[in-house]
């Protein structure tokens, strides 16, 4: 029997599990874009032209995969059973 929290593949993943791993991606395209622009525009400023775009994107990548992995590795703390009503 298919209840609620089961479909034909099994159980379905928590929603915050997602909301994680979502959050988890975007901060890892945010670090990289960030250091992208701040080494496309330290660039403009010294006339370098492309070293510090290279290096703000290297940086961001690692940076942002060193968070990702640190993330992902943590586990997430179990909930806590709420107490059931009194009927």
């Amino acid at each position: 029997m298919v209840t609620k929290k089961d479909d034909i593949h099994g159980p379905r993943p928590p929603s915050n599990e997602a909301g994680r791993v979502l959050g988890v991606g975007l901060q890892f395209a945010g670090a990289v874009v960030l250091f992208l622009f701040a080494g496309r525009w330290v660039d403009a400023k010294l006339g370098t032209e492309p070293w510090f775009l290279l290096l703000g994107v290297l940086v961001g990548l690692v940076g942002g995969f060193i968070s990702l992995y640190r993330q992902l590795n943590t586990p997430t703390p179990p909930k806590k059973a709420e107490p059931r009503a009194k009927r």
